[in-house]
């Protein structure tokens, strides 16, 4: 068991930054040991990623296509790629389609609001989320009207951005009679203007004296441990006040356990995303260790996200699968989300885009959106309000084959834009071993590429043993061999992997 105080080997600091950030290179993970003073702790490592200012970053652009261009542009050199990654896990959880928004400068100011509350209050963020614009838009609280009120935000509020549809025990955290009367207070709300300034028009919004028949706007009369008298949503007012006192009922909220039932939501799926997929349906050990990491961060009350976060990258958890895995059935290894592969796999090979698509100059010449698209994920484009599917869903022959024609792409190309291994290793190297190896640090996988994979890039390498040594400041081997073992590894299970 381990804690805090714990040191960290290179592999496992490498570990870290694969699951934090967008891998390891070489200039970054130096940084990293720096800041620790050369002697990494979980504890210290976790305080220098979790003390980047955050920065207020919003995609340009007057469409879908240009604003996910330039995000991703933006991902290759963030100042923290912590940061960034927060930032996809929040806009997976609050998933917005700028198809479905129809503004791209909305969604980009809702992108900003991420970026600016990644490691902030939870409370708060899901504040602001009920007064975004862009969500008013994806989930209609623009036409939520006093005379039919509209019940879709209120239903996601619930089931997606706080409480879940059922608590850990498999009970019921709401009712239709939440849904219902949830939506009442969020009756009125508008916005003006392309950055979305919210307002709450009063003629709109549904008052207990207008319509009596509606009842009082008491909710969770029989569930979430309020008793049967529930909690009355208009106790400090009817009007702008409601959909705060809303958002502050709800994270009262327990489950049948007595546990708070949105810290153990939302705990849960931070643990399914910096850990694996054993926490998509906990069991037993995965809920000990969920109510374990909320008590060791004091989250339920404080809902501080970067005190929950440290608790998660020094738990033993986060570190249980760290180092080579069997990819066979049981593996707790958390396959990367495609655009964590493609930005990951730029950073690592040094490779920059080019021109207005954000083109790779080789292979296909396919630009940054044709490539994800492919893969499986098109940033502010989420295939629905539940967001992407994870994990196994993320890889289809279809899909699997996009990541291979985007490691061939890497290695094919040429010009301005053309990969260069001469600035990731040294072509001095003659040995095959050696090659593997430093090819395999080089793309961040030192520790995960199994002794079976490392001889099957040797056998690659010399032909089965024809050719014990290599020359890699010949031309031919470098850009037959040399690139094509670092197509190889990119396309291994091991760097499909975190």
């Amino acid at each position: 068991m381990g804690d805090q105080n714990t040191p960290l080997s290179g592999d496992e600091v490498r570990h870290v930054m694969r699951r934090t950030g967008f891998g390891a290179p070489p200039k970054e993970l130096a940084k990293l040991l720096a800041a620790v003073g050369g002697a990494p702790t979980r504890g210290n490592v976790a305080d220098a990623l979790l003390a980047y200012k955050p920065k207020k970053y919003k995609p340009g652009g007057n469409d879908g296509f240009t604003a996910h261009n330039k995000w991703v542009k933006y991902m290759q050199k963030p100042k923290s790629p912590l940061q960034s990654k927060l930032v996809l896990f929040w806009h997976d959880h609050f998933a917005t389609q700028n198809s479905a928004v129809g503004n791209t400068k909305l969604l980009a100011f809702q992108i900003r609001l991420l970026h600016e509350h990644a490691k902030g209050n939870f409370k708060t963020l899901v504040k602001e989320i009920n007064r975004n614009a862009a969500m008013m838009e994806m989930l209609d609280t623009v036409r939520n009207k006093k005379a039919i009120p509209n019940e879709n935000y209120s239903r996601e509020l619930e089931e997606l951005f706080t409480l879940g549809v059922a608590d850990l025990a498999g009970n019921p955290n709401y009712t239709q009679t939440e849904v219902s009367q949830i939506a009442r207070a969020f009756t009125g709300w508008d916005y003006f203007g392309n950055k979305g300034k919210p307002f709450l028009d009063a003629g709109e919004h549904d008052t207990l004296a207008e319509f009596p028949a509606r009842g009082p706007k008491v909710i969770f009369q029989s569930t979430g441990g309020f008793g049967p008298a529930g909690r009355d949503f208009a106790i400090n007012g009817e009007g702008e006040a409601e959909i705060d006192t809303v958002t502050d009922i709800i994270f009262d909220h327990t489950d049948t356990d007595g546990e708070n039932t949105v810290a153990r939501r939302i705990t849960r799926r931070l643990l399914r995303f910096f850990c694996h997929e054993d926490y998509a349906s906990p069991g037993p050990a995965e809920i000990a260790v969920i109510d374990q990491i909320i008590a060791e961060a004091a989250f339920v009350g404080s809902w501080d996200l970067a005190a929950l976060y440290r608790a998660i990258f020094v738990h033993d958890v986060f570190f249980e699968t760290s180092g080579a895995a069997p990819y066979g059935t049981g593996t707790k290894k958390a396959i990367k989300w495609p655009i964590d592969y493609f930005i990951s796999t730029l950073r690592l090979t040094g490779m920059k885009l080019k021109q207005r698509e954000q083109r790779i100059l080789g292979g296909s010449y396919d630009g940054a959106f044709g490539h994800m698209t492919k893969m499986g994920q098109v940033l502010l484009e989420p295939p629905s309000v539940f967001g992407w599917d994870w994990d196994t869903d993320w890889i289809s022959s279809a899909t699997l084959l996009a990541r291979y024609r985007f490691a061939r792409d890497i290695v094919a190309a040429r010009g301005s834009g053309r990969f260069r291994p001469e600035k990731l290793i040294d072509l001095g190297l003659t040995d095959p071993g050696a090659i593997v190896d430093a090819v395999s640090d080089s793309l961040g996988v030192p520790d995960q590429v199994t002794a079976a994979e490392r001889q099957v890039y040797i056998d690659y390498l010399t032909d089965n043993g024809a050719s014990p040594t290599l020359d890699l400041n010949d031309d031919d081997v470098r850009n037959t061999k040399l690139h094509g073992l670092y197509a190889l590894v990119m396309q291994s299970p091991a760097y499909q992997l975190h």
